[in-house]
């Protein structure tokens, strides 16, 4: 980033079936704590947590999301803005990593994020602690090579492998905040090396340019040198 001193806050979103743990590995995360007597999220939650990247200060708005459908309605306000998208499942749950390309799905569809094609998404495989797997890490890295996604799994009850998803969605989130902030920079560096180039163009040929339509569109040039 071009000011080391300015802090960048991302919103990374956490997306999945009920009971897949995502306020478990949330929690671990961010808090460095887990229980067993979490309660099903009622439509939002979120923590925050700092860390530093490359020199910078980022500030992670992690979010949280109900996985039942009756609130998935929220979800249009929620996702936009987003720097990026967990999508969550259970290994020991064939059904929850079935159910991740709808989430991912609506994510696309709700959230409208600004190149859909390279959005950053992480899937994540939870309770990998547990003997009764039925998703398997060799088919859940097919899925994710397929759709463009990094893969990880871990256990927020073992504290395994946690940090790993969240760093990387950070890091994927804060390379999309530096590219749309260079390709700003190179629309408004085109467009002022457009005005100067025309502006020469008027006094070394004394003649100027004036639009002959209401929406600047078309344009004519007119001699000044008589």
């Amino acid at each position: 980033m071009n000011d080391r001193n300015k802090p960048v806050t991302l919103k990374i979103i956490l997306v999945g079936n009920s009971g897949v743990g995502k306020s478990s590995f949330m929690n671990r995360f961010v808090n460095h704590r887990f229980t067993n007597m979490y309660r099903t999220t009622i439509g939002t939650d979120f923590l925050t947590k700092t860390v530093t990247m490359d020199g910078d200060t980022v500030n992670l708005q992690i979010w949280d999301t109900a996985g039942t459908e009756r609130f998935q309605s929220l979800g249009t306000p929620l996702y936009r803005g987003a720097h990026s998208c967990l999508l969550v499942f259970d290994v020991t749950s064939r059904d929850s990593f079935s159910a991740l390309e709808e989430w991912r799905k609506e994510f696309l569809i709700q959230g409208e994020p600004q190149d859909p094609d390279h959005f950053p998404f992480i899937v994540l495989g939870n309770k990998t602690d547990l003997s009764d797997r039925e998703v398997s890490g060799a088919k859940a890295q097919q899925w994710c090579s397929k759709i463009g996604a990094q893969y990880f799994e871990g256990s927020a009850k073992a504290d395994l492998d946690v940090e790993k998803p969240f760093l990387t969605a950070a890091r994927s989130g804060l390379q999309q905040v530096i590219q749309h902030s260079l390709i700003e920079k190179i629309r408004k560096t085109q467009h002022l090396s457009l005005s100067i180039c025309l502006t020469c163009l008027f006094f070394d040929d004394k003649r100027y340019i004036t639009p002959y339509s209401t929406k600047n569109t078309h344009w004519k040039i007119q001699d000044i040198s008589r």
